[in-house]
């Protein structure tokens, strides 16, 4: 069995090991970390959860301990790169771990905190930049870093950069960048658009696979429930019933969606928080700190503020909007079989999203065992609203049936006021824009 000793890396790296949960590791970490010390461009592909930011983490700070030296004033030694001040967190922390007892030092820098105080933490410079790159570019025009004297750009989830329209962020630091660098660059899914940019900023690049981009971890058991839009919230209800004490991911489409839906579940009993892109950063930190200490049993949360959570107690997650790209859906149910432990998600299908659940099966290559209605009618589908219009409608046909004969809505109590265009009491929870479209990123 390889160990962390036997890949070469520092005494003093392997001393602050000791203290964590790392013993042996990952495939990913066991093919990377010898390329990534020798100096050697890498792309890594890995499912969510593998281990990837020891992987690049190790064997950087393995090297950056031999420059025996501090950094100049505003200067910066190695970049790391990440599309959301979640992840971004949580690469400090695990940073934080490793370079214990050592005197390398590791700063963040992340959009909706204050500038100033960020600049004042890059004035005497730093060893290691982990940043967003939104607020990056902030700094960078404001003269408050320089990247002239950095040897390492490592680009993490790569895919959810490119989703999030990260691409000219991305070509305005690497022009702040020496080209003699080394550049990492890791992702869960390999899109065309990755391999383009892997040629643009990588040089003769080791590529290290250890699972095929896309596939989700086999422990995690999947299933899709048919589901006029409408009806979600009552038909989520009564599965959160069945866990009682086990936390759950809710996915939501927007930021109004998922708040909107976070205040209905908290109406029905639920310990229940939200993080998305309208929630201030103490906000988002606040609900995630309550959600990882056991306070909350359910998190409802948008794709980009929830790429960075890494909560092994998480064994539900719930897609109540499908996603609109068929990775995030890898992402997604990545968020729960972490640490070796088992997971569940479910995908609830309106009619209007037959298209994304189509794109998923196709990324999954196979299909998504049905856990709850049945597929919906071609003409149904049809008829649903498109995205950007009002989703919530009358159950319609659900298979072969008539419209007319349609169940009782599902979850509707004694004394409850009718449904209204199939919208749940208080309101549609029919998504809006997505999150992450016509805004600056982090």
């Amino acid at each position: 069995m390889t160990t962390f000793a036997d890949l070469g890396l520092s005494p003093k790296i392997l001393k602050a090991l000791e203290k964590t949960t790392l013993k042996t590791p990952t495939p990913i970490q066991a093919q990377a970390i010898p390329h990534i010390m020798q100096g050697a461009d890498l792309m890594g592909l890995a499912q969510t959860g593998t281990g990837k930011t020891a992987a690049f983490g190790l064997p950087l700070l393995h090297r950056l301990l031999d420059i025996g030296h501090p950094p100049g004033p505003k200067h910066v030694r190695a970049l790391i790169l990440a599309p959301t001040r979640e992840l971004i967190g949580q690469i400090k922390d695990n940073f934080e771990v490793f370079t214990k007892g050592t005197a390398v030092k590791v700063t963040m820098v992340v959009g909706g905190a204050s500038l100033f105080k960020q600049a004042q933490a890059l004035s005497k410079g730093t060893d290691v930049l982990v940043a967003t790159p939104g607020r990056l570019i902030d700094l960078l025009e404001r003269g408050d870093v320089s990247l002239e004297k950095c040897g390492y750009l490592v680009l993490d989830e790569a895919d959810h950069m490119l989703d999030m329209g990260f691409i000219h962020s991305l070509r305005k630091i690497a022009k702040h960048i020496p080209l003699k660098r080394q550049t990492l660059l890791f992702s869960a899914t390999m899109p065309k658009d990755i391999e383009e940019i892997a040629e643009t900023y990588l040089r003769n690049p080791i590529r290290v696979q250890v699972a095929p981009p896309g596939k989700p971890v086999e422990r995690i058991s999947q299933g899709v429930h048919y589901i006029p839009n409408g009806d979600k919230a009552r038909v989520l209800e009564d599965y959160l019933k069945k866990h009682p004490g086990e936390q759950a991911l809710v996915f939501g489409r927007t930021k109004h969606g998922s708040e909107k839906l976070m205040k209905l579940l908290a109406t029905w009993g639920f310990k229940v928080g939200s993080i998305h892109g309208n929630k201030s950063q103490n906000q988002r930190d606040r609900t995630l700190a309550e959600f990882k200490a056991g306070d909350l049993d359910v998190l409802v949360a948008t794709d980009v503020a929830a790429r960075g959570i890494d909560i092994p107690t998480v064994r539900h997650v719930y897609n109540f909007d499908m996603p609109n790209v068929p990775e995030n859906y890898v992402h997604r149910i990545g968020r729960t079989a972490r640490a070796g432990a088992d997971g569940s998600s479910i995908s609830f299908c309106a009619p209007a999203e037959m298209g994304e659940l189509q794109a998923i099966e196709k990324l999954l290559k196979k299909p998504l065992p049905v856990v709850g209605g049945a597929p919906w009618a071609a003409d149904v589908v049809a008829a649903a609203p498109k995205p950007g219009q009002n989703r919530g409608q009358r159950p319609g046909r659900q298979g072969g049936q008539k419209q007319g004969s349609t169940p009782p809505a599902h979850g509707q109590r004694a004394g409850q006021k009718p449904r209204q265009n199939g919208k749940p009491q208080g309101g549609s929870l029919a998504p809006r824009r997505p999150e992450g479209q016509k805004r600056r990123p982090d």
